[in-house]
C-alpha cells in the first residue's frame, strides 16, 4: 500500500519522544527542537477535553506519530471494528506522519489484558496476522508499521524465525516495520542469542521507524539474566551501540525514545532525544571523523 493522503508527510529522520501531559506546558512555552512526538492512540479516543486541547496545540507545532497498543493484531479472534473506527477518526483528526502497532495480542473473549503477549511463529499465525494487517490497512486507508516484540518465553510450536516471520508479513501485506532496538536487546539476553545476528537477518529495507528505550535487569528462577522492557530509565549503552549499527547500515530513520514509566522532567527526556540524534550522526559520519556520543 502506498502513502496515504490521510497521513501527513513522512516524519523527519530525527529523534522524537512520547508526549506526556506533564510536559505539555514546558513544550509549548519553550518550543524545543525535537523531531516529532508520539502519542498512544488509546489515550485519545474520547471526543474532547484537556487531552485533545493539548494535543491540538502540539500538533500545530510538531509532527506526530500514532502508536497503537490495543488493536491485538495477533489475537485468534476478529479485530474490534469499533476500535478500528476510533483509530480512523484519530488519523483523520490529527494526520499523523505514521501509524504503528505491535506484533502481539491483548484480548481474550470479551476481556482486554493489560499486557502485550507474544504469538507463536507458525504458518497458521502468519496467515492470521497477515489477514489482520490487511483488514487494518484497508479500514484505516494507510500503510501501517508493525513492531517486533520483546519476549520472555518462546513457543515450542514456533517453526519460523522471528525475522523471517516479520519479513513475510511485510511481503504479503505491503506493511512496513517498526524496529524496536531495545526489544532486540531484551529478547537476545532473555533467549541467549546474538543481537547483531538478529539485526543482520532483519528486513531493514522495510523499516520506517526505530524505537529506543531503557530496560530493567533481574534474574529468572534459575539465576539466568533476565531483561524487562520497562521503559522507565535512560537508554542503555548496549542499545545505543545496536542503534548505531542499524543506522550505519540503514541510514537515518525517525527514532522514538520511549520513557513511559517513572517519567522524568522534560529536560531529561529532551536530552535523551538529543543524544539519539548525536548517535545517529556519529553512525553516519566517516569513520575517521567519528567522536563519542
Amino acid at each position: 500500500m502506498n502513502a496515504s493522503p490521510r497521513l501527513a508527510p513522512s516524519l523527519p529522520a530525527r529523534a522524537g519522544v512520547g508526549l506526556k501531559p506533564e510536559h505539555v506546558e514546558a513544550i509549548l512555552a519553550e518550543r524545543p527542537d525535537v523531531g516529532f512526538f508520539e502519542i498512544h492512540a488509546e489515550n485519545y479516543m474520547g471526543a474532547g477535553g484537556p487531552p485533545h486541547r493539548q494535543l491540538e496545540a502540539i500538533r500545530r507545532l510538531y509532527p506526530i506519530s500514532l502508536h497503537g497498543v490495543g488493536l491485538s493484531i495477533g489475537s485468534d479472534r476478529p479485530l474490534d471494528k469499533a476500535h478500528l473506527r476510533r483509530l480512523a477518526a484519530l488519523i483523520d483528526r490529527y494526520r499523523p506522519g505514521q501509524f504503528s502497532e505491535h506484533l502481539a495480542w491483548s484480548t481474550h473473549d470479551t476481556g482486554f489484558l493489560n499486557d502485550l503477549l507474544p504469538v507463536p511463529y507458525t504458518q497458521r499465525t502468519l496467515q492470521l496476522v497477515c489477514d489482520h494487517v490487511d483488514e487494518t490497512q484497508e479500514a484505516l486507508g494507510v500503510r501501517m508499521l508493525l513492531e517486533n516484540p520483546s519476549t520472555y518465553v518462546v513457543f515450542a510450536e514456533s517453526e519460523i524465525p522471528e525475522t523471517e516471520f516479520l519479513r513475510e508479513i511485510a511481503r504479503r501485506t505491503g506493511c512496513g516495520l517498526l524496529l524496536d532496538v531495545n526489544n532486540v536487546e531484551v529478547s537476545a539476553v532473555n533467549h541467549g542469542y546474538d543481537p547483531l545476528a538478529y539485526l543482520d537477518a532483519f528486513p531493514l529495507d522495510e523499516v520506517g521507524e526505530i524505537h529506543l528505550a531503557g530496560y530493567a535487569e533481574t534474574v529468572d528462577d534459575a539465576g539466568h539474566p533476565l531483561c524487562i522492557d520497562a521503559h522507565d530509565s535512560p537508554v542503555r549503552p548496549r542499545v545505543w551501540d545496536l542503534y548505531e549499527y542499524v543506522v550505519a547500515r540503514l541510514g537515518a530513520r525517525p527514532t522514538l525514545v520511549e520513557w513511559d514509566n517513572d517519567v522524568p522532567a522534560w529536560p531529561t527526556l529532551h536530552e535523551e532525544a538529543r543524544r539519539a540524534d548525536r548517535h545517529a550522526r556519529r553512525a553516519l559520519a566517516p569513520k575517521g571523523l567519528r567522536h563519542a556520543g
